[in-house]
């Protein structure tokens, strides 16, 4: 390969068959199960950058099942976010995520800096009940069940909501000496195109596991406030840095 020619095509890894490609990222009836709860604000500010400001102790345990996530096939995914604030706009800072399909993690992680690992998600219906279930390997790690479609929501107040939120990723690039990082960016993005198929509220429950690889206890629960479920089709949009930690 011609220099001009890795400068003119490279984009991400690896470079003949990357994970991540130059497409829109467009999700069909991404269902999402999010419980709210109570957390301490004073681990919250420890663990949000700035300049970033931390809003309330809230946080949302995710549970979200894609089955028609182009460029990535079919997927589980679960995380925690943070309520933050920029620039005194409200937004939402990712701070785990696990999921079980490597391609979202590797284009996740190069393109968005999302803070994603592999771990064991699920999310499914029980008869009355809707179960998100979180393993790191063969141990649970954070089980949420939530009422079933009680309490119907505004569809377009929740379009609104997600698209009108920006969220915000610590992008963390190391440098190929293995002393510091090569890419250390605040990252800001959007959700576009969304549709809202259906959405609920509810009351809901969440139980987190101690574990070392995935330590969704850093964030512990004072109080359960209540359940989301939400069913959209979405674009992912890109995303922009508005902080460069390195310069």
């Amino acid at each position: 390969m011609k220099i001009d020619e890795i400068k003119k095509n490279a984009f991400a890894m690896p470079y003949h068959s990357p994970s991540g490609l130059k497409m829109d990222y467009v999700f069909k009836n991404r269902e999402y199960l999010i419980i709210s709860y109570e957390s301490d604000i004073e681990i919250l500010q420890q663990m949000v950058p700035e300049p970033l400001k931390v809003t309330s102790a809230i946080v949302k345990f995710e549970f979200m099942k894609m089955p028609d996530a182009y460029g990535f096939g079919s997927f589980c995914e679960s995380g925690q976010v943070i309520e933050v604030e920029y620039e005194g706009k409200k937004g939402l800072y990712s701070h785990a995520m696990y999921l079980n399909d490597l391609a979202p993690i590797a284009a996740g992680r190069e393109i968005w800096g999302f803070p994603k690992k592999f771990g064991s998600p699920s999310l499914e219906i029980d008869v009355d009940t809707l179960v998100g279930r979180l393993k790191y390997n063969s141990v649970d790690v954070a089980i949420g069940t939530m009422a079933y479609k009680y309490i119907s929501q505004d569809l377009h107040a929740v379009k609104q909501s997600l698209e009108q939120t920006p969220n915000y990723l610590l992008k963390i690039i190391p440098h190929a000496n293995g002393r510091e990082a090569s890419v250390c960016q605040l990252v800001r993005y959007f959700l576009n195109n969304v549709v809202v198929h259906g959405a609920w509220a509810g009351p809901a429950r969440l139980q987190l596991f101690e574990h070392v690889l995935a330590p969704v206890t850093d964030l512990p629960i004072k109080r359960v406030i209540g359940g989301n479920h939400i069913i959209a089709d979405l674009t992912l949009g890109f995303g922009d840095v508005i902080y460069d930690y390195l310069k």
